[in-house]
């Protein structure tokens, strides 16, 4: 799944100092917090049982990656969910990848074909960021790793669906996403 969000220019300056341990214990605490709520809209409750590849960002490229291991109830298998965020001047490039856990090598290594076609154009990198005009997003990169809990269980619902369904893995088509990102990819930098 790619793509754009524009709500302004992410401040990279807290990268160094996230206790990302704290952080998983923070979104472990609000995961299950929100599964009374997920079990009264008629879906399992999840649990976050850890990171599946622990949080790292990348200041040269300015792109930042980790991935999550998660437990659907009556799913034994456990669920991967893999992501990168791409920096630009106005906003983020987000991709990620859901899958059974034990994919976690393939989406590693195919999420990297995809970030081949990932690229901004000049004026939109994200050293052209101009403090006099540009808007400065309301948070800083760990808020990009802990998300939305609420948003992630909406993204869950229909591929747990999937998931169950079919006990195969979900990232089918991660290299057809591949020419989808950079048609994708062209018109949100034709925008920005």
């Amino acid at each position: 799944m790619i793509s754009y969000v524009e709500e302004g220019h992410v401040d990279d300056d807290d990268a160094k100092d996230i206790d990302f341990g704290e952080l998983l214990a923070e979104m472990q605490k609000d995961t299950s917090e929100r599964n009374l709520e997920r079990q009264k809209a008629g879906f399992p409750a999840v649990r976050l049982n850890g990171w599946a590849e622990p949080p790292h960002y990348d200041p040269a490229s300015k792109k930042l990656y980790w991935a999550k291991a998660l437990e659907f109830e009556g799913n034994k298998d456990g669920t991967l969910n893999y992501s990168i965020r791409v920096l630009g001047r106005k906003g983020v490039l987000e991709l990620n990848a859901v899958s059974g856990m034990k994919q976690l090598a393939t989406v590693r290594s195919e999420m990297q074909s995809v970030l081949k076609f990932v690229e901004f154009k000049p004026g939109n990198r994200y050293e052209d960021f101009n403090e006099g005009i540009d808007h400065v997003a309301a948070y800083g990169i760990g808020a990009l790793v802990a998300g939305k809990v609420a948003a992630e269980a909406g993204l869950f619902k229909g591929l747990l669906a999937l998931l169950l369904a079919s006990k195969k893995l979900v990232v089918v088509g991660l290299m057809a996403a591949a020419g989808g990102a950079k048609v994708l990819w062209d018109r949100v930098r034709g925008r920005a």
